[in-house]
């Protein structure tokens, strides 16, 4: 593991994006859909870790992303959680935009846009992608929310290789 104190700010968001696509693939070996997310302190704490739950109850809810939102506002303080960062192996939809930003997490980062990932499930009866970027939802807020992304899109969307043509 890299000593974090020494990256700068984005070679720690490469990091510990990469680790929500680790995450992701882990998802897949689970019967799942590739989607990883990671929650980190304001100091590099890695502090929650979820992957996508759509199986075995099918539950089109169970995003990665709105799975650890829910974790996270009933076991991590309000203060953590407004300087804290989800990594999202992919961007969050409008339901998980939605639980981050009532779950008071701070700033998001993520690799695949919405748009692409739109292009690679096609109309999958398991992922009908909605494109409307999570900036929107974050905007018509009351707080802010940071958002950086898309980055490392093309890793991101290497680990749904083959997952959608199924």
């Amino acid at each position: 593991m890299a000593d974090l104190s020494k990256l700068t700010a984005s070679e720690r968001d490469a990091h510990f994006l990469r680790r929500t696509f680790d995450v992701a693939r882990g998802a897949i070996t689970h019967g799942n859909h590739p989607f990883g997310a990671v929650l980190v302190d304001a100091r590099g704490k890695l502090l929650i870790e979820s992957e996508n739950g759509y199986m075995p109850s099918r539950d089109g809810t169970a995003h990665a992303e709105r799975l650890l939102a829910t974790q996270a506002c009933t076991t991590i303080d309000v203060a953590t959680l407004g300087n804290a960062t989800l990594y999202s192996s992919a961007e969050p939809c409008a339901m998980c935009a939605g639980a981050i930003y009532w779950a008071g997490i701070g700033r998001v980062v993520y690799g695949l846009s919405e748009h692409r990932l739109r292009e690679l499930t096609g109309n999958h009866p398991e992922n009908p992608t909605l494109d409307l970027p999570c900036r929107d939802v974050f905007g018509s807020g009351q707080r802010s929310t940071d958002v950086v992304g898309p980055l490392l899109e093309d890793e991101a969307a290497a680990v749904h290789a083959g997952i959608w043509d199924r």
